[in-house]
């Protein structure tokens, strides 16, 4: 009878020992919920030390915030890249809102645990905040360009398109529409929308 060969340990780059353990998780995290995310479970579950999970991620909140920017970072050049595929401003919502839907049904469950972490969310706030700064700046610019309107109407005009996506994005998470039918209805509000502004009578308003 012969014994099996003991089983050897696959040494990873640091870049991929990291992914790994973000991967685990955030696994951990749908599966069990945010409590369950420690670095003891994390290190048993992964395979690898407790000691080498610290020298990623020295605490826990530096980890969960760790997974949380990455998840957004992923979405963001995402977008950026289907951003600049558009070949009009249609185009353009119907790209980066399918994309968010997307990520709001597959990831948003993930998404919405991290951010109901008090600690996760002060710590990204600076973050996210010139995240949607700049994902703005590039909305306005887009719209001015397509509609012709003057920069104080083109600000509220993105920060209206905004409410749309983020309210479809809550339907697509309820499975009350899926992705395909949430990101036409947004494109024919928001293109038809603007295309039926009458901008004089706004800015008298």
């Amino acid at each position: 009878m012969t014994t099996a060969a003991p089983r050897k340990r696959t040494r990873l780059t640091p870049g991929a020992r990291r992914d790994q353990i973000l991967d685990e998780a955030a696994r951990l995290l749908l599966d069990e919920g945010l409590y369950a995310v420690n670095m003891e479970r994390l290190a048993r579950d992964v395979g690898i030390s407790k000691g080498l999970v610290y020298n990623y991620f020295p605490t826990r909140d530096a980890l969960l915030t760790a997974l949380l920017s990455r998840e957004q970072a992923e979405l963001r050049d995402r977008g950026m890249a289907r951003a600049l595929q558009a070949e009009s401003y249609a185009d353009l919502i119907r790209q980066t809102t399918g994309l968010y839907l997307e990520q709001t049904r597959d990831r948003g469950a993930l998404i919405a645990a991290l951010l109901s972490d008090p600690s996760v969310a002060k710590l990204m706030e600076a973050e996210n905040r010139a995240d949607r700064d700049r994902t703005a700046r590039f909305f306005v610019r887009a719209t001015r360009r397509a509609y012709d309107l003057p920069l104080p109407l083109a600000i509220v005009v993105v920060e209206m398109l905004w409410a749309v996506t983020d309210r479809a994005g809550k339907l697509v998470a309820e499975k009350q529409l899926d992705v395909e039918a949430a990101t036409e209805l947004c494109v024919e509000l928001i293109t038809g929308g603007l295309a039926g502004l009458d901008r004089d009578r706004v800015l008298k308003a």
